[in-house]
């Protein structure tokens, strides 16, 4: 179990606290060996066509909280997506009926000659500018590169600011080159959290965090049934509840890669229960979510009777979809927690799931508690998958695992991703919400969906025959794991391509 402490400023990366890594060519079972016997490694790439930046990540959620500001200290090539967030906050306020508003982000344009003189002036001056503008409830200023390079006392800004204003104003470190793993970022934007807007409890509530990206509120029905209600953080909640969710009855988790941090550090700064059983994905992994669930709650039997009322509901047409996808070879590419649920779930509804590519892998999450690791719970439970990877969205491995394997389908977290099922004429779900597949409902909804998108193949097929690939014979002929030690030689892109 690593220990959170808010009293330092940055968070421990996850490399460090959780021994995270980026690649990996080998079975779901030898990862899952490795990691319980602690001598996991990471396979350094040689060559990398992307990298996802964990600044990017700590954006995503400081960004979405509805009564804040957020600085990008930053050259103003850092806020290259503030218009994506700003996109996304605007339509997920109109999903949830609240008023309309726009995303309240700012960036102190770090130039070049700030890197010789310093950016600190700049600073102070945008806090005061965004107060005056959008007279946040708190303010978040979070790191880039350049800030971590110079070496910018950003914290002595902020404490004077936060005494000026009378309000939070909260550092989050998260500078690009302070870790390879994109991850980390969330539990920066955690980390700036709990260290500067929760406050201790002074009592408990009936509410259940449910630590998520913007998904839908499925979790509102079911929690309603034990009597309690759902507290989606950090998207889309104020800081007022925030500063409250001390005060909850038990954190959910709706993929622990995500918010591992967050559930631990609720649970060893202020006693809130953290249901470390594998998200609730597909029947098996419902059953036994909702069993921790009620253990926790004290209402076991509230458990039981949803399980039945699931398993008669909704089973018997999973089952019958099921029949249409036995024999079926299935390939999966998402998140590590999320893209280890569908796993789970594509193996629970008949597929042959004969590859994945993951984008990152912990051997362990915060709370050390072994229950949570969903690929062992998918190895132990369905067999192992051959053909595992941990691929940080290197289209050119994920591209060159697929020609491979050759599958019927693929399931698909990130749209970047999506298209390369097209290119080589392979059916492909993308599934943007990530509370669609929760629970008994949710699987069905999977099995619908996957049928639909089964039934395109022609489509797809001939989609496929007009598409180009950029890839050489060269690089097509190598294993897809080429660039993670050993051989050499170019990337293998065509040159133009």
């Amino acid at each position: 179990m690593s220990v959170i402490n808010i009293e330092e400023p940055n968070v421990v990366i996850r490399e460090k606290r959780l021994g995270t890594i980026n690649a990996f060519t080998g079975s779901a079972s030898e990862i899952v060996q490795r990691s319980e016997e602690g001598n996991l490694k990471d396979a350094k790439r040689k060559f990398s066509q992307c990298l996802g930046c964990n600044a990017q990540q700590a954006f995503c959620q400081l960004s979405m909280i509805k009564d804040v500001a957020v600085i990008n200290h930053a050259p103003i090539g850092c806020a290259g997506e503030f218009s994506d967030f700003n996109f996304t906050y605007r339509v997920e306020q109109e999903k949830r009926d609240l008023p309309e508003d726009i995303g309240r982000y700012f960036s102190t344009n770090i130039q070049e000659k700030d890197t010789v003189f310093g950016a600190t002036k700049k600073l102070e001056e945008t806090i005061h500018v965004a107060y005056e503008r959008v007279k946040p409830k708190a303010i978040f200023v979070t790191t880039s590169c350049a800030s971590g390079i110079i070496g910018e006392d950003i914290e002595s800004v902020v404490e004077k600011a936060s005494k000026e204003l009378g309000i939070p104003v909260v550092t989050c470190s998260c500078e690009g080159f302070r870790s390879k793993v994109w991850t980390t970022g969330f539990d920066a934007a955690y980390h700036t959290v709990l260290r500067g807007i929760v406050k201790p409890p002074t009592k408990k509530t009936n509410k259940i965090n449910v630590v998520n990206f913007w998904g839908s509120h499925v979790f509102d029905e079911i929690f309603e049934k034990f009597g309690y209600e759902a507290q989606y953080i950090m998207p889309f909640a104020s800081i007022e509840e925030l500063e409250h969710c001390s005060e909850a009855a038990a954190t959910i988790h709706i993929c622990p890669s995500l918010s591992t941090y967050m559930g631990a550090g609720l649970s060893q700064l202020y006693g809130v229960p953290e249901i470390t059983a594998p998200p609730a994905y597909g029947i098996d992994g419902t059953d036994g979510w909702l069993r921790a669930l009620g253990k926790v709650l004290g209402k076991e039997d509230v458990a039981e009777q949803l399980i039945k009322e699931g398993h008669e509901k909704y089973v018997p047409e999973i089952d019958k979809l099921k029949e249409k996808f036995k024999g079926k070879r299935a390939y999966v590419t998402a998140g590590a927690a999320h893209g280890q649920a569908l796993i789970h779930l594509l193996r629970e509804l008949g597929f042959d799931v004969v590859g994945a590519s993951v984008f990152h892998h912990d051997p362990i999450y915060d709370s050390g508690d072994r229950n949570m690791d969903v690929l062992a719970h998918a190895v132990s439970t369905y067999g192992d998958v051959k053909d595992y990877r941990v691929c940080n969205k290197q289209s050119c491995e994920l591209v060159n695992a697929l020609i491979r394997n050759k599958p019927d389908f693929i399931m698909a977290r990130h749209g970047g991703m999506t298209l390369w099922g097209a290119k080589l004429g392979i059916p492909t779900l993308l599934i943007g919400d990530e509370q669609f597949g929760i629970g008994y409902k949710g699987a069905l909804n999977y099995a619908r969906r996957i049928d639909e998108t089964l039934d395109s193949i022609e489509f797809i097929k001939n989609f496929s025959k007009h598409a180009s690939n950029p890839y050489t014979e060269w690089w097509l002929t190598q294993e897809p794991g080429y660039f993670q030690g050993g051989g050499s030689g170019g990337c293998g892109c065509r040159q133009g391509a």
